[in-house]
């Protein structure tokens, strides 16, 4: 499935987030069994295209849900909003109460799975299982790539100089060779004058704070740690860390860098509905 064709398949709906009344872009497959719905959260510079070949899988046996976070995908990317994970917390706070769901298993990457942590932290009872896949954690973040994005100029870079400066986080951050169709699906949606604003307030409002400040402590749910080894960006020593403390449990996934989805995708997948299906 291309990038347009994965947007063809959302629907729309509207947040509240510190009194601003946001769009918010989503897919919700797959049938509703009884079990809690599993929510795809994605990270930086990604948006929902990022489980392109993982939630669709998923699909056939529940319901799924991918969001596309505030300022990123086809979600809101006008300027004078905060893009923070915190942000983005309350975001998927208002986001499934439009949904009218009360329980959920998140399955989380980069920084939503930031976000996941702290909606986690701060909603024990409405969460069912956690994954954690490379996410930020601790003062694991943010990474000199990102914030570089965040820097004032970025706002004056040529869209064709700025398309091969974020192609090649996906294009050089595989395994093995890129697939063309995730490199360009990734990266086609910061390629207009708003979309190359948004990921320079997407990037300056990576705040370590919002995951310092964390109890981890509180998150009471199931964690699975499923990480791609080789990660520079997300080194798996955080996601041993965090299983540690939350008594969770972690699988490695060798040859796999932060992209780990798209490097490891069936070990990925099985893992994933191994854990899922203890539900």
């Amino acid at each position: 499935m291309n990038h347009n064709d994965w947007a063809a398949g959302q629907e729309e709906t509207t947040v509240t987030v510190d009194g601003h009344e946001l769009s918010v872009a989503y897919r919700d497959d797959g049938e509703e069994d009884g079990e809690p719905p599993v929510v795809f959260l994605h990270g930086i510079p990604t948006w929902s295209f990022l489980w392109r070949d993982i939630a669709p899988p998923i699909a056939e046996e529940r319901r799924v849900i991918t969001p596309d976070l505030l300022g990123y995908g086809n979600s809101a990317m006008h300027d004078g909003f905060d893009r923070s994970i915190r942000a983005q917390e309350a975001m998927l706070d208002d986001f499934l109460s439009q949904l009218g769901i009360e329980r959920v298993s998140l399955v989380s990457h980069d920084i939503g799975g930031g976000v996941a942590l702290r909606y986690a932290a701060h909603n024990p009872e409405n969460v069912s299982k956690l994954v954690c896949s490379n996410a930020v954690c601790y003062d694991s973040w943010p990474v000199e790539f990102i914030s570089d994005l965040g820097l004032p100029d970025t706002m004056e870079t040529d869209l064709d100089d700025l398309e091969a400066r974020v192609s090649s986080a996906f294009s050089q951050g595989t395994y093995d060779d890129p697939d063309e169709e995730f490199v360009e699906g990734l990266t086609a949606p910061w390629l207009t004058e708003e979309g190359r604003t948004s990921l320079s307030r997407c990037a300056v409002a990576t705040n370590t704070n919002h995951t310092t400040e964390l109890d981890y402590g509180n998150i009471e749910t199931d964690v699975l740690c499923l990480w791609g080894a080789d990660d520079s960006f997300q080194p798996i020593e955080y996601g041993e860390r965090l299983a540690a403390e939350t008594g969770g449990e972690v699988a490695a996934l060798d040859e796999a860098y932060h992209w780990v989805m798209e490097d490891r995708t069936d070990a990925y997948i099985d893992e994933l509905r191994e854990f899922l299906v203890e539900e």
